[in-house]
């Protein structure tokens, strides 16, 4: 759609076409799909315009969790997908898709010490690697202004639908701010929306975490908070929406407080969704395949998914521990 004044008379039409499009699907899912089907129903994928930002404190998995919901989408839904390392060069890119994908642990990927069944099992899952529309680029060092302008290419050459960045502290500007980390980080998630709204496609972001949460006590004290954003720029004001990976084991918490075993579980907390709902979704964490996936029917927790169905009638704002004043 050509940008610029419309009356609104002339917009109704697309947005019923759209409204139409979301009613013929059966599954509810409007966007692009994540391939995690509890956030999906959540989300109702990610949305064309929307920047989202993914936040956790290390060892957490933000990379695990983009590569494989990378994956879900470009070798399980062949939707052309783009990821910007800044962290990781090519090679440990791809090699730790090789671990996910292939389910082979990455020890065993690094030395090449693999089973005979396992190089069988890595023959076969390559075909589907090698044909999934998955590009990457690892520039290091890259300044938001490239990166914009590869993202452009990436969508209107490879017809890219999708964009995740790992990780924006790791993005670089020509203008300095003085040495302002904090400015140079609203001028970066407030380029990136415009650059969603651009290309007209979800733009992914993973973010680290202020330290604040590591002194934190009790079984939802690491849980991590929208106040935790609060040294990374304005991404809560910038961004859609905003989630955030938790392992309790990690902390060795290995219960919650209604006794459900939480072990090999991670929660993807939805703590901002400005058109949606907010809530926790569930995940079952792989560690020695740095993989993320639906959890099994026998390990859903029935409590937690009762208080995600319910979260949804929170719609359209922040999760935060403070009530809504209405």
């Amino acid at each position: 759609m050509k940008k610029g004044i419309k009356k609104i008379e002339f917009l109704l039409p697309e947005s019923y076409h759209l409204l139409e499009e979301a009613a013929s699907r059966t599954d509810g899912i409007s966007g692009i799909p994540s391939g995690f089907k509890y956030l999906d129903k959540m989300t109702s994928g990610w949305q064309n315009g929307e920047l989202i930002a993914i936040g956790a404190r290390p060892s957490m998995g933000k990379t695990a969790f983009v590569l494989s919901m990378l994956k879900n989408m470009a070798i399980d839904f062949k939707i052309p997908v783009m990821l910007f390392s800044l962290e990781m060069n090519e090679v440990q890119v791809t090699n730790r898709m090789i671990v996910n994908v292939c389910e082979i642990p990455g020890e065993k990927i690094k030395n090449g010490q693999l089973a005979p069944y396992e190089w069988g099992q890595l023959d076969y899952k390559m075909k589907e690697l090698k044909d999934a529309p998955l590009y990457i680029d690892a520039t290091p060092y890259l300044k938001i202004e490239n990166l914009c302008k590869k993202a452009e290419e990436a969508v209107k050459g490879l017809g890219v639908k999708i964009i995740v960045i790992d990780y924006i502290q790791l993005l670089y500007n020509e203008i300095k701010y003085t040495d302002n980390r904090y400015l140079e980080l609203n001028y970066f998630t407030r380029r990136l929306k415009s650059l969603a709204k651009e290309l007209d496609i979800p733009i992914i972001i993973t973010s680290q975490l202020n330290r604040d949460l590591e002194a934190r006590e009790g079984i939802d004290g690491k849980r991590p908070q929208l106040t935790d954003l609060r040294d990374s720029g304005t991404i809560c004001d910038d961004c859609d929406m905003v989630l955030f990976l938790h392992r309790p084991d990690y902390y060795k918490i290995y219960q919650d407080d209604k006794g459900n075993d939480l072990r090999g579980m991670a929660e993807v907390i939805i703590a901002k969704h400005r058109n949606g709902a907010v809530g926790d979704v569930l995940l079952k964490f792989k560690g020695e395949f740095a993989r993320f996936q639906n959890p099994d029917d026998d390990m859903l927790i029935p409590s937690r998914i009762t208080d995600t169905l319910e979260d949804k009638k929170t719609f359209g704002g922040n999760r935060s521990d403070k009530p809504l004043p209405f």
